[in-house]
């Protein structure tokens, strides 16, 4: 059984020592570093490249805020915000930035594993509860249906970078890019790459 590695980022000692003890004594997964702020999660995601990242959305530093620079060193990491706070602009912000989750604080050990391991798998989690304020709120934004990848493409256009430069950025090869964008522009019912990142600004 592969491994998965997991980073916590949280300004709460008690809180951060108790994730941390209960996602342990999971078979497969491995704590790899504990933090305290934005600053401890960029640092924790460039020295350990976790393959998740729980991350605050209050911390100093701004949680939120940390994502694209954590995502910028390791690219492969997952951020899984885990957080008080059931605002539903927090979530869409989170998911705008790049999270691949949002789980609400009080959540069982059982449904964090869950949550970790449906992003380490590639898909997107968020708690069901806050689903249901999305839905009640009418704040679904196209850009959610983009995966995580997509996500991180489309900011870069958003950007002003060609695809040769968004290739070298993550690593990838040009054809993959511009399959990428094939799938972003489908989804966000673009014409062109302009068209689309100006649909995914207005989203925010």
């Amino acid at each position: 059984m592969t491994a998965i590695t997991i980073a916590i980022a949280d300004d709460h000692p008690l809180f951060r020592e108790g994730v941390s003890r209960s996602l342990s004594e999971i078979e497969d997964f491995v704590i790899v570093g504990k933090g305290a702020s934005a600053d401890d999660a960029t640092t924790l995601a460039a020295s350990h490249r976790p393959d998740v990242l729980l991350l605050d959305v209050f911390m100093p530093g701004g949680g939120i805020d940390a994502i694209s620079e954590i995502m910028s060193r390791s690219p492969q990491t997952k951020v899984l915000m885990l957080t008080a706070s059931e605002e539903v602009e927090s979530l869409v912000a989170a998911l705008c930035r790049g999270a691949a989750g949002y789980v609400v604080k009080g959540v069982g050990s059982r449904g964090l594993a869950e949550a970790i391991r449906t992003v380490v798998g590639g898909s997107w989690f968020v708690s069901p509860s806050m689903r249901a304020r999305m839905v009640e709120k009418s704040l679904f934004v196209e850009r959610t249906s983009l995966t995580p990848r997509e996500l991180e493409v489309i900011e870069l256009v958003a950007k002003g970078l060609s695809n040769k430069h968004i290739a070298r950025h993550l690593d990838l090869q040009e054809k993959t890019i511009k399959h990428h964008m094939t799938e972003i522009l489908s989804k966000l019912g673009a014409t062109n790459r302009t068209e689309a990142a100006i649909r995914w600004r207005q989203g925010a």
